[in-house]
């Protein structure tokens, strides 16, 4: 019989591309605090990373400011998200949704997520791209340390009975990679999101993809085969 394999997935920047949306709501967030909004590549930096961990590295020298700058974040990202043009800042990568029904169909793969976003934020996307009923495990910020902490994987691992050996995580920034090193999964990088590929490659990842389609080929090769 052939062992369950398990693929999991960050969302911002491997799934969606959300970064207008994370970079109205930074902008607002600090501008609410009338401060100047930190610079592109930096909030692009801190995506994937809790909140909390995230605007005490964008604002480091104002700790009596974090738990506001976290509360007016969470209000602008809602208030975008309701917004006419809401749908249109978070869409799906290229590819994206065809790679999920394909591994979704199969049936020795089992699919999960693995994610810095809260999990309203998480249900929202899930509702707006008609994703429900994907995936095995779904975990959140809410539940867990911020990334690179492997709770999140070992989640994972528990929900679904898969071993370590036989999963993966795909995912964009340095975070996911040393996130899956440290749970002893596969870590498979995508290079068209918020961290370069080259720092990917530094911090330790299996492999790196350009395209989705790469993925079963590289899943394979990696030694976790359908």
């Amino acid at each position: 019989m052939t062992e369950l394999r398990l693929v999991i997935f960050d969302v911002d920047g491997t799934l969606i591309d959300s970064q207008a949306h994370i970079l109205a709501a930074m902008g607002a967030a600090f501008a609410a605090h009338d401060l100047p909004a930190p610079a592109r590549a930096d909030t692009l930096s801190i995506v994937g990373l809790s909140l909390p961990v995230a605007i005490a590295r964008l604002a480091p020298d104002l700790p009596d400011h974090h738990d506001s700058l976290v509360a007016a974040y969470k209000d602008a990202f809602a208030r975008l998200r309701l917004s006419p043009e809401g749908a249109a800042l978070s869409p799906l990568f290229p590819g994206a949704r065809a790679a999920l029904d394909d591994l979704a169909g199969q049936d020795h793969t089992l699919l999960a997520i693995a994610t810095g976003k809260s999990r309203r934020g998480l249900d929202h996307i899930l509702d707006l791209h008609g994703l429900r009923g994907l995936f095995q495990s779904v975990q959140v910020a809410d539940d867990h340390p911020s990334k690179p902490h492997p709770s999140m994987i070992h989640a994972c691992l528990r929900d679904t009975g898969v071993d370590a050996r036989r999963a993966a995580i795909i995912g964009d920034t340095t975070f996911d990679i040393d996130m899956g090193r440290a749970a002893g999964v596969h870590a498979i990088g995508v290079t068209w999101g918020y961290h370069p590929a080259d720092a990917l490659t530094r911090a330790g990842a299996d492999a790196l993809i350009d395209d989705f389609a790469a993925l079963p080929e590289t899943l394979d090769r990696l030694g976790v085969p359908a």
